[in-house]
C-alpha cells in the first residue's frame, strides 16, 4: 500500500491542486552508460541529456564477455530519435520477446520500429529494463513506513507532466509511462509507475482529465487499478472538480467508460457515507444506545 498526498488548496480549472505547486525535479541524464544508448539521427547535431555513444555503451555495459549480447536499435517517436539496447535486455518484455523472435526481423540490422512511442517515455521504459526504476527513483522511507520520491537537485527538474502527440496536449508521464508497461508486459513498472503518480501535486485539473481518459484507452478493462486511482483522485478533490470548466465539458461530451465508472464510484462512496451515518452507535459499556 502507498501513500498519497492529500490535494490541498484546490483551485478551479487551470489552477493547480497544490498551493505549493513543487514539481519532481528531472535528472540531467536519463540513465548512466550502464542502461541503454539514445541519440538523434545524425541530421541534428544536438544531443539531449542522458545520451552516451555506442562506444561507450559497449565499453561500460558487458566488460565480461560472457555477458555479450547483440545491440538491437529502436527508432522511436515522429521525431525518429535513435535507441540502441542489448537483446537480453529487451527480452525480458514479452512484447519486445516476441518482436526479437519474429522472423520478419532483418537478423543483420535488427532493427526496431516505434513510431506511436514518445522518446521521453520509451527512455524511461528501458532505464527500468536496466536498473529497475527510472528517474526520479522511488524510496521507501522505513520511519514513516511509505513511499517517496528521492530528492532532486535544482539543476535538473523532472516535470510531473509530457507533452504527448496523440492527444496534442499535456499527460501525467506515470501514466503514460504504465500503459507503455502495459503494452510491453512489465508487470513491476506498473507497479512502480502507479506508486509515483500517487506522490504527485501541482497538477491541474484539465491533465487530470486528460489522462485519466488516455488511461482508460490504453489498459484493458480487466486493468483496475490505474482506473481506480483516477476515480479516487476526482472524489477526493470533488470540490474542485464541480467547478471546472473542464469537467462540465468533458461530462457534455461524454463517450467514455470513465464518466459512468465515475458516476458509480461517488454513488458507491455516498452510500458509505450514509450507511456509516445510519449505523446504530456503541457506547463504551458496550450496550447500544
Amino acid at each position: 500500500m502507498f501513500s498519497s498526498r492529500r490535494y490541498e488548496n484546490a483551485q478551479p480549472q487551470n489552477k493547480s491542486f497544490s498551493s505549493k505547486s513543487q514539481k519532481v525535479r528531472r535528472s540531467s541524464t536519463s540513465f548512466s552508460q550502464e542502461a541503454g544508448v539514445s541519440k538523434r539521427r545524425p541530421e541534428s547535431s544536438r544531443r539531449r541529456a542522458g545520451t552516451v555513444s555506442n562506444n561507450q555503451a559497449s565499453q561500460s555495459n558487458f566488460d565480461n564477455p560472457s555477458n555479450v549480447s547483440p545491440i538491437v536499435t529502436l527508432v522511436v517517436g515522429q521525431e525518429q530519435r535513435i535507441f540502441a539496447a542489448h537483446e537480453h535486455i529487451l527480452s525480458q518484455s514479452p512484447f519486445f520477446q516476441s518482436v526479437l523472435q519474429n522472423k520478419m526481423l532483418d537478423s543483420q540490422t535488427k532493427k526496431i520500429s516505434l513510431p506511436d512511442e514518445e522518446p521521453e517515455i520509451f527512455s524511461s521504459v528501458l532505464e527500468y529494463l536496466y536498473k529497475g526504476d527510472y528517474y526520479p527513483r522511488l524510496l521507501h522511507n522505513k520511519k514513516r513506513n511509505s513511499w517517496e520520491i528521492e530528492p532532486t537537485s535544482e539543476e535538473g527538474r523532472v516535470e510531473a507532466t509530457i507533452y504527448h502527440h496523440s492527444v496534442d496536449g499535456e499527460l501525467l508521464k506515470d501514466t503514460v509511462i504504465y500503459c507503455a508497461a502495459e503494452k510491453y508486459g512489465l508487470e513491476e513498472l506498473k507497479r512502480v509507475s502507479l506508486r509515483k503518480q500517487g506522490l504527485q501535486s501541482g497538477i491541474q485539473a484539465s491533465t487530470i482529465l486528460t489522462s485519466a481518459r488516455y488511461a482508460y484507452a490504453h489498459t484493458p478493462d480487466t486493468d483496475s487499478k490505474l482506473r481506480a486511482h483516477y476515480l479516487a483522485l476526482i472524489i477526493r478533490s470533488r470540490s474542485t472538480f464541480k467547478r471546472s470548466g473542464t469537467m462540465q465539458l468533458e461530462m457534455l461530451n461524454g463517450g467514455t467508460q470513465l464518466f459512468f465508472d465515475l458516476f458509480v464510484a461517488m454513488c458507491n462512496h455516498v452510500d458509505d457515507i450514509s450507511s456509516a451515518a445510519s449505523s446504530p452507535r456503541t457506547p463504551r459499556s458496550g450496550r447500544p444506545f
